[in-house]
């Protein structure tokens, strides 16, 4: 049972390893249903309706109903990537078996979408999400460090000892749509997370830049290995 006030690591992969985001569409999708989903009382037919109506479901109305809706969030979102094959998210629950209820809403609703959309059935992820405590500050960092930069870094290949591999590397995590890496370095300004954690760990944006630079410099990222996907 996940303990209120605490941080928690929750990654999960597709099954047999399949790629769960096919499209930028499928992602988006993921990121709205953690919008919608982080509610005592959203369910799935709440995405449908808005994709019904005129303006449809874009980040500006998922914005608008958000901000209408009774603030009632089940999780705290500090920060996410979304890999082709698997995703890493860092929760707080804000109510009692929060991260239970959000993690299985939107767990329930991707699957649901995915096998409709590409005309499959059964499970799309390998199992139950994975769950871990963050225990300490230092951890949360490196963790931090891990999911926004490098995951999508070890994704795309570079190779961190060739010449300018740090930078090259750092430049592509800046490029890359699908983790917080760029709310963190204050690029954009998302609903979808709650950026508390970036001001209790940074003094700002330079300071967290500096502390991923550091993590790979010193290759601090060959020691997190309770954060990879096993």
């Amino acid at each position: 049972m996940a303990i209120l006030d605490s941080y928690y690591h929750i990654y999960n992969r597709g099954v047999d390893k399949r790629t769960i985001f096919n499209q930028e569409a499928d992602r988006w999708r993921f990121l709205q249903s953690m919008t919608l989903f982080n509610n005592e009382d959203s369910r799935r037919g709440v995405l449908w309706n808005l994709e019904n109506k005129e303006e449809g479901a874009n980040m500006r109305t998922l914005k608008k109903y958000v901000d209408n809706r009774e603030n009632d969030s089940l999780v705290e979102i500090a920060a996410d990537c979304l890999m082709d094959n698997h995703y890493h998210l860092i929760l707080k629950e804000r109510k009692g078996e929060g991260i239970s209820k959000f993690m299985q809403k939107l767990g329930t609703g991707y699957t649901m979408y995915f096998n409709k959309k590409y005309d499959r059935s059964g499970s799309l992820f390998q199992g139950s999400y994975k769950s871990v405590r963050v225990d300490n500050n230092k951890y949360l960092k490196y963790l931090l460090v891990y999911i926004n930069v490098i995951n999508p870094i070890e994704g795309e290949g570079i190779n961190l000892n060739k010449e300018r591999g740090i930078d090259r590397a750092l430049t592509f995590a800046e490029r890359y749509d699908w983790s917080t890496h760029k709310e963190y370095l204050e690029k954009r300004d998302s609903f979808v997370i709650d950026k508390g954690l970036f001001n209790y760990l940074f003094e700002g944006p330079e300071k967290y830049r500096e502390f991923a630079r550091m993590v790979l410099e010193e290759k601090k990222y060959e020691h997190i290995k309770e954060y990879t996907l096993e």
